[in-house]
């Protein structure tokens, strides 16, 4: 078992190791997120990624997109301490953390066979197309009802009133 801090990459580092991952023949899954508070739903979420494929890389946002995203009270957790926890899961194999709004880049980047992404986004999945061009497919994962970041966030407002 790797240490949580190896499991950490640079996007440099990220795309070499993609690279020798493509050449052992192992098929890469990407998912992407903010994972502020991590919760029960973010780790079916991930389980359900994780199965997916043989390699499960996390995006995940940096601090300075959160806040362009989610405003400037988040993130609750800084990012060094989100990317430690989420290496820390035997699901997840790399953490990378990206500063763009949305993944596509990073994603043209490392082109995984299997992007992952919650059915609420059924919508609209950034990065879709790179994905789908180079013979990839796009996964659709279920969500666990009640089960949110800001639900929870709201619940701890509420009963520390």
């Amino acid at each position: 078992m790797r240490n949580v801090e190896s499991k950490i990459m640079t996007r440099e580092a990220m795309k070499a190791e993609r690279l020798r991952l493509k050449q052992q023949g192992k098929k890469v899954v990407f998912t992407n997120g903010c994972f502020d508070i991590l919760h029960a739903g973010h780790v079916s979420y991930l389980s359900f990624a994780r199965a997916q494929g043989d390699v499960l890389i996390l995006g995940l946002n940096s601090d300075v997109s959160i806040r362009r995203i989610k405003g400037e009270k988040r993130p609750i957790v800084a990012q060094d301490d989100r990317a430690r926890l989420l290496a820390a899961l035997e699901a997840i194999d790399y953490v990378v953390v990206f500063d763009e709004d949305e993944p596509a880049p990073l994603i043209g980047e490392l082109i995984p066979d299997v992007l992952v992404k919650a059915e609420d986004w059924a919508h609209y999945v950034s990065g879709r197309e790179v994905v789908e061009k180079n013979g990839g497919r796009v996964v659709l994962a279920p969500l666990v009802k009640g089960l949110s970041t800001t639900a929870l966030i709201a619940r701890i407002l509420e009963l520390h009133k």
